[in-house]
């Protein structure tokens, strides 16, 4: 036993430590006090909702019920639901295959001319969502403009189908999408110390082993960030599929309306919403699992 536990033990225990502990115990009342209306709030406005829906979905005009779950077994919400996952993958994937060197840029480069880049990657969230969708409609048409380009330069005969079709809304959704991953992964790597490069170059790494075993694990944090914030989203866009899609693309969120509008059923979309939560929850668990073993793993 130190002296400072016999000193404990006896009572003899320095008044200011005790007066510190107090003080600590004090701090975390008053902020667990100023955090409880955060609590609340987010009750109100998640929580009940969600709770809401759940009962939707579950109890009818004659009770309780699992109707609603049964009938999403029908092949054409499962067709919904795989085309809706198809999306989200694929569009999350070309964000990062896009963005990765965009923001790999613009950390490299000196102030202005990271802001210059920067500015160009915020440029499209001055513009509607809605705009910008009828301008991709506008310009992968069959007689839009990269189609006409394309004829003009003898590169194709006919009009390719870029439009109504899983491809222009792929494009779109990209377009839309590839600003919530750049942003996170320039703030992760504008962060990172590039004396650790220098220093496994002269350990004898070669450039490309550096760059894969020095950096690329440092930016996981907020790859993973962007991935995450781009996934979700895919999954519940409705308008540029709707638009760009032209009923051909049904996705999840427009399976929702529909059984809204056009049906009334209320419970049906319920359910069709708590399924989409439970899987996007499922799939965000397993992506932080891979990104934290990833980032644990680089650290090492």
């Amino acid at each position: 036993m130190t002296a400072q536990d016999v000193m404990v033990v006896s009572g003899t225990e320095p008044r200011n430590e005790r007066a510190l502990r107090r003080q600590a115990r004090g701090e975390q009342g008053r902020l667990v006090a100023l955090s409880v209306p955060a609590f609340f709030l987010v009750g109100a406005l998640v929580l009940v909702p969600m709770g809401w829906l759940f009962w939707l979905s579950v109890y009818g005009s004659d009770g309780f019920t699992v109707e609603n779950y049964t009938r999403l077994l029908h092949p054409a919400y499962k067709e919904t639901l795989i085309t809706t996952f198809e999306l989200a993958f694929l569009v999350t994937g070309l964000c990062v295959l896009l963005g990765f060197p965009v923001a790999y840029m613009a950390s490299q480069l000196g102030p202005r001319w990271a802001s210059l880049v920067m500015l160009c990657v915020l440029f499209p969230f001055w513009t509607s969502l809605l705009v910008r969708t009828y301008a991709w409609l506008v310009l992968l048409q069959r007689r839009g403009v990269i189609n006409s380009w394309l004829m003009d330069m003898g590169l194709i005969d006919t009009p390719l189908k870029l439009v109504h079709n899983f491809t222009g809304t792929t494009i779109g959704m990209v377009h839309i999408m590839l600003p919530f991953l750049v942003l996170p992964l320039y703030a992760s790597m504008r962060t990172i110390d590039m004396d650790l490069m220098k220093a496994a170059a002269n350990l004898g790494a070669s450039p490309v082993r550096a760059f894969w075993g020095i950096y690329v694990p440092q930016t996981l944090s907020g790859l993973g960030a962007g991935v995450i914030l781009v996934f979700v989203l895919s999954l519940g866009f409705y308008v540029t599929p709707a638009l760009l899609g032209g009923g051909r693309v049904m996705m999840w969120a427009m399976q929702i309306e529909r059984s809204m509008a056009v049906y009334g059923d209320w419970g049906a979309a319920s359910a069709l919403g708590v399924v989409l939560l439970v899987m996007t929850l499922g799939i965000l668990w397993v992506l932080r699992r891979l990104t934290g073993a990833s980032a644990g793993s680089g650290g090492h």
